[in-house]
């Protein structure tokens, strides 16, 4: 799968522009910026935010991909200095809400916790998500008047996150070979090709 097909599937299963987006076409690192800091500890909480987006079932989840690693050095070379501060930002505010709704840190919460938790987070993303655009719109339409450039506001850290995930894993090694049907080398495209129900998707 093309690096563009993935970015607009990503934007279309996550209901918002894929962050960081232009940079990662254009071969990523951003203007200069102050990098974000990740600790052994963030990066542990990324990689259990990934394992339940996308779990261990019969084929390995995002952790086994090393998921949150990844995350690190996209929020570090392909997020504008605002995007990355609202991602740090985000990890901080993910654990304090987790603890607010089940007494504990998003780590040492149960999966069915996690899961439920995140599904709250998306619906908060989606309601931000959509005041942002809202508020990003007349901002975006005068500058394109003057032309100028416009970058929009953060997107929810949820969303990033959950970008990252299914970029990061659709494109490792496992999520081609064992998620997706990989081949190696592909033949003439057939757009009746049969399909039945649950087949995997083409890498």
């Amino acid at each position: 799968m093309e690096r563009r097909e993935m970015i607009r599937m990503i934007t279309l299963l996550t209901g918002t522009a894929f962050i960081g987006g232009d940079f990662l076409l254009s071969g990523c690192k951003t203007p200069v910026k102050k990098d974000a800091v990740f600790t052994d500890t963030n990066i542990s909480l990324l990689d259990e935010v990934g394992e339940t987006i996308i779990p261990t079932t019969d084929t390995p989840g995002a952790k086994a991909t090393k998921i949150g690693a990844f995350m690190q050095t996209m929020v570090t070379d392909c997020y504008t200095q605002a995007q990355q501060d609202a991602f740090v930002k985000g990890m901080t505010e993910l654990n304090e809400t987790c603890e607010k709704a089940n007494g504990k840190t998003f780590i040492t919460c149960s999966p069915e916790q996690r899961k439920t938790f995140l599904q709250s987070l998306e619906k908060e993303a989606i309601t931000f998500n959509k005041a942002k655009d809202l508020i990003d719109k007349p901002l975006r339409e005068a500058a394109q008047k003057e032309q100028k450039e416009f970058t929009n506001s953060p997107s929810h850290y949820y969303s990033m996150m959950k970008q990252l995930t299914l970029f990061g894993y659709f494109t490792s090694e496992i999520g081609a070979t064992k998620a997706l049907r990989h081949n190696p080398v592909p033949g003439k495209y057939d757009g009746a090709f049969p399909y039945q129900k649950g087949d995997k998707a083409w890498a």
